[in-house]
């Protein structure tokens, strides 16, 4: 079996996440312990267990990255031994890229640290939103766009998650009438729980101290593809494309696309809840299984169903 990793992004966190699989799987807590060792605090109760922390972007991100790292470690190495790419919706990228050999653990708990701490710092210069709009013409909303942005507003285009959903980031009050003019055409805007204007040019001071950062690190060859939100290709210079991401729009559709025209039998996510197999059931219809690890028991499952899979 083919199989395609989808490792999830910030928002997804939530308090107690991984609790079970911590006090049942000696792998899974190998890893929060080396977190714990690499944070100096007990990650487990510090960090994953406090919503507080966990709703800032200098926490999530590497509480996000470990506990999707640490489900990666608890799965039997004949899961792992059939996954043939991986997917992570921006910070995930990075624990695509650790899972996939171009970073150790350590590199990209640390990198995440800062990278983290940048982008709270920039988030904390102005007040700034994220929106979902939930409306199967992206066209029209970006025409929209550039004309409330021709009106005076910031506005910009952030994720484009599936064909159908689109996330835009801006001023807090630009963003509050954008969505108000959405909704009076009937369209549906759900905020977005994050503390800033994720890749957009309000991340612009963070992505400078990225790259000096980036600029320190050194990473090895992939041992499977990973495909970058920034170009929906697979990666190639991995620094390089790391670098633009922080400021650039996010292709989630377009590069899961890009690894299933390369073949998938499966996908399986690893992070605290089930956004990205929604995505890609909208991405990717059709005979692709998709299987979700967030908890024991939905590990035990893959594990069961995929350790002796002979297709």
């Amino acid at each position: 079996m083919r199989i395609g990793l989808l490792l999830s992004g910030q928002g997804a966190q939530k308090a107690g996440m991984g609790r079970d699989l911590y006090d049942n799987n000696a792998n899974y807590r190998a890893t929060v312990d080396r977190a714990s060792e690499l944070m100096g605090c007990d990650f487990q109760k510090e960090i994953l267990e406090d919503d507080a922390k966990l709703a800032q972007t200098q926490y999530a991100q590497v509480a996000i990255y470990t506990m999707s790292m640490g489900i990666y470690a608890a799965l039997d190495d004949a899961v792992k031994a059939q996954v043939v790419g991986a997917v992570g919706l921006s910070l995930g990228e990075y624990t695509a890229l650790t899972i996939a050999g171009a970073l150790t653990f350590d590199q990209g708990f640390n990198i995440l640290k800062d990278r983290g701490r940048f982008m709270q710092e920039a988030s904390d210069e102005v007040e700034s939103k994220m929106i979902v709009i939930l409306d199967d013409d992206q066209a029209k909303i970006l025409e929209q766009i550039e004309a409330a942005k021709l009106a005076g507003a910031t506005l910009y285009p952030a994720n484009f998650n599936t064909p159908k959903q689109l996330v835009i980031a801006g001023l807090g009050t630009d963003v509050d009438e954008f969505a108000q003019q959405l909704q009076d055409q009937g369209i549906r805007v759900v905020p977005l729980a994050v503390s800033g204007a994720f890749h957009t040019p309000f991340m612009q001071n963070a992505a400078e101290k990225l790259q000096a950062r980036l600029a320190q690190e050194s990473v090895q060859p992939l041992k499977v593809p990973v495909y970058s939100n920034t170009t929906s290709a697979a990666f190639e210079d991995v620094l390089a494309t790391l670098n633009e991401q922080i400021v650039k729009p996010t292709h989630f559709a377009g590069a899961l696309a890009s690894m299933n025209e390369a073949g998938l039998d499966a996908t399986i996510e690893l992070g605290p809840d089930k956004t990205l197999t929604k995505f890609a059931k909208a991405i990717v219809p059709g005979e692709v299984k998709r299987y979700a690890v967030s908890d024991l028991e939905s590990l035990e499952k893959v594990n069961a169903e995929l350790s002796n899979n002979e297709e």
